[in-house]
């Protein structure tokens, strides 16, 4: 590994955080104001980079046609989310988690095959940014121009929510639903149109983090969940409801994945270690570690116990258990479970897809 290598790898990495952190904010902003776990939002992600994909394609590649196309693509991916939290999420928020869980889920599907009705199965490659396409050379090493236009994008839309949210009254109605819904509506604010509001600012973000992505990568079918899973990380590492902890957990674990790539194979002992794979569960690892020093992450702030939770504890502990073996032989049970469930299907034949 060579300074040069590290450091283009490093910035590499503030490039991806970029774009992990558009889709992080908008999904802790939808969180900290409906308290709604949205699974979707890797879906409006997806729908980003394909609906900007189709604008370039109509309104051409030049400078303005380009530019107005990603715009134009998160705007349209914002009042696509206006539309489901009206007719879809409105519902259900006074339902229990896992039937929200399990209704955003349904999005998923629902705007899986829509994508795959409208733009079809193949990955669709998008042309390069205009006047964007070449590279600058730092330490002899090659750099895309493009990669340092998200770098700067990133702090810019965090600067940017952060004036909105302290600066502005609508932030402080959002920063006030986020600590008591139930006053905010007594001071008679209608919290039906701030949730709305509040959930098309997240999918634009969403929407436009992926339609940066067009010049990175092809639009295809697997990236809502590939996204949505790399979101919801981020914002458990940076604290459930705090924009700053998502752009603080974007730039780590972006940072921890530059770094396995650029130390590439390592010996130790003897004992060769190819710390590139590590990048399949970097941003894992990351999270295991926060959680076990500040449980609610980086930025957050500890929750208040549920009293019906600490009574149901205190009532296990007054019968005479051991709460920490009681969690350990659950947590024991469910890993035991789960293996021989995959054990079971160890002799089946594997499956195939017929097109």
């Amino acid at each position: 590994m060579t300074l040069a290598s590290l450091t283009v790898q490093l910035l590499n990495g503030l490039a991806d955080a970029s774009a992990m952190f558009l889709v992080a904010a908008g999904l802790s902003l939808i969180f900290g104001v409906t308290r709604i776990v949205n699974f979707a939002h890797g879906s409006f992600y997806m729908l980003g980079l394909y609906v900007a994909y189709s604008l370039v394609e109509r309104l051409g590649s030049t400078a303005l046609g380009f530019w107005g196309a990603l715009l134009l693509a998160a705007l349209t991916v914002a009042a696509l989310g206006a539309v489901v939290e009206v007719l879809v999420l409105r519902r259900i928020y006074r339902a229990p988690e896992l039937f929200q869980l399990l209704a955003t889920f349904a999005l998923v599907l629902i705007i899986k095959d829509a994508a795959l009705w409208i733009w079809g199965p193949e990955d669709l490659f998008g042309p390069r940014a205009p006047g964007l396409s070449g590279a600058v050379h730092l330490l002899g090493r090659r750099l895309p121009q493009y990669d340092l236009l998200l770098i700067v994008i990133g702090p810019l839309v965090f600067g940017l929510l952060w004036l909105l949210l302290n600066r502005t009254r609508w932030g402080t109605l959002i920063r006030a639903a986020t600590q008591d819904r139930e006053m905010l509506g007594a001071l008679g604010v209608n919290q039906a149109w701030l949730f709305t509001a509040v959930f098309a600012l997240g999918c634009f973000l969403a929407g436009l983090g992926g339609a940066l992505q067009g010049p990175r990568m092809p639009a295809n079918l697997a990236l809502d969940l590939d996204t949505i899973g790399n979101a919801f990380v981020v914002v458990v590492v940076g604290g459930m409801g705090s924009i700053g902890g998502a752009f603080a957990a974007a730039v780590l674990i972006a940072e921890v994945k530059a770094l396995c790539i650029a130390l590439g194979t390592v010996s130790c002992f003897g004992i060769e270690l190819s710390l590139s794979r590590l990048t399949l569960v970097a941003e894992f690892l990351v999270m295991a570690v926060i959680l076990v020093v500040r449980p609610w992450g980086l930025l957050g702030k500890p929750l208040a116990l549920v009293r019906a939770a600490t009574q149901d504890r205190e009532m296990v502990s007054a019968l005479g258990v051991n709460q920490a073996w009681l969690f350990t032989a659950v947590f024991a049970l469910g890993a035991l479970l789960a293996g021989l469930g995959g054990a079971l299907q160890l002799p089946r034949e594997p499956a195939t897809l017929e097109m």
